[in-house]
């Protein structure tokens, strides 16, 4: 309560600085270490504000969750100032803003081209789910597309039967569950030490993950079932977004819009380098065949159908045009 405390204060006083502040000084939470795909892409977003606003503006990335907060809160945690700026996976905080959950519904789209059509045609709505949430969508970036990664490959539907997979948010879990897998919520920091004590044994992810996470050193098999194209996005309070002055907001917007075209292009890359580098590692990568693809398709359109049961017009519209 105390640091909240002291951390809102500070909020308050940043946000009250005289326009003749010769600095204004942000930090930016993110979930995942140094080495990180999105963690690099905050870091250079960071570099390309400080760059155009004449070094005016200068955001201090904090990598691994350091600042302490979790996933799940972290919309709550930039809506109340707790930090000013946040790099935040959209499906984590589906709970909170139902819109959030478009970029991991399963197997909507089936490819980097087709998942940036889907980000062109939600951002509108993303940007709406930021506002209610009194903060500011700066830009958005794909993870490289989910997988399984198991000891085992799996093949069938019936590989999947209890196995203990470690998800990133509800979509996966439900997915997971309805093939018959047991679905595992844990933070990214967990996962490698549950693998090794057999907490899980296997997990939902991409193969840039299974790469960073070493996963070759406890299990032996990745699926590339594009599952989903999981979007990472950043956002600013809207209180310290209103106190940057229209030349500082230019230099943020201008940062923003540059690392998003590089994520995107450095995403697919990622994902052809790391399926290498896993394969190099023993890790054996097969293609899904055509049974299991259809069991995946039909467990996707049952989840995909619950979700649009919930959203609003727009969203149902924006469903029905990748499900036709």
């Amino acid at each position: 309560m105390l640091r909240k405390t002291l951390v809102m204060l500070t909020a308050v006083l940043i946000v009250a600085l005289p326009a003749y502040a010769d600095v204004f000084k942000m930090d930016l939470h993110a979930s995942y270490g140094a080495t990180s795909f999105h963690t690099q892409g905050a870091m250079e977003f960071a570099e390309l504000v400080k760059k155009y606003s004449d070094g005016t503006v200068e955001i201090t990335v904090h990598a691994g969750g350091s600042l302490g907060f979790k996933g799940p809160e972290l919309l709550k945690v930039v809506k109340d100032a707790q930090v000013p700026m946040s790099d935040i996976l959209m499906g984590v905080v589906a709970g909170s803003e139902h819109t959030f959950g478009i970029s991991s519904l399963p197997r909507l789209v089936p490819d980097f081209s087709k998942a940036r059509n889907l980000y062109d045609d939600s951002r509108a709505l993303y940007e709406k789910g930021a506002e209610k949430w009194g903060q500011k969508f700066l830009y958005a970036a794909p993870w490289p597309p989910s997988g399984l990664v198991t000891k085992n490959p799996v093949n069938v539907k019936a590989d999947l039967s209890n196995l203990k997979t470690r998800t990133y948010d509800k979509n996966g879990a439900e997915f997971l569950r309805i093939l018959g897998a047991s679905p595992v919520s844990l933070p990214w920091g967990e996962v490698y030490s549950s693998l090794r004590t057999g907490m899980i044994d296997s997990v939902l992810t991409s193969a840039e993950s299974t790469k960073n996470g070493k996963f070759w050193e406890v299990l032996g098999a990745f699926k590339p079932i594009n599952y989903a194209f999981p979007l990472n996005m950043v956002t600013i309070n809207n209180d310290y977004w209103r106190s940057l002055n229209k030349s500082q907001q230019d230099a943020v917007l201008k940062a923003a819009a540059e690392v998003e075209a590089s994520q995107w292009a450095a995403s697919e890359q990622r994902h052809v380098d790391s399926i290498k580098v896993i394969e190099e590692n023993g890790i054996a990568v097969s293609d899904v065949s055509a049974e299991l693809s259809a069991d995946l398709d039909k467990a996707a359109a049952t989840l995909i159908n619950e979700f649009r049961g919930s959203s609003s017009d727009e969203v149902k519209a924006l469903l029905d045009k990748y499900t036709k």
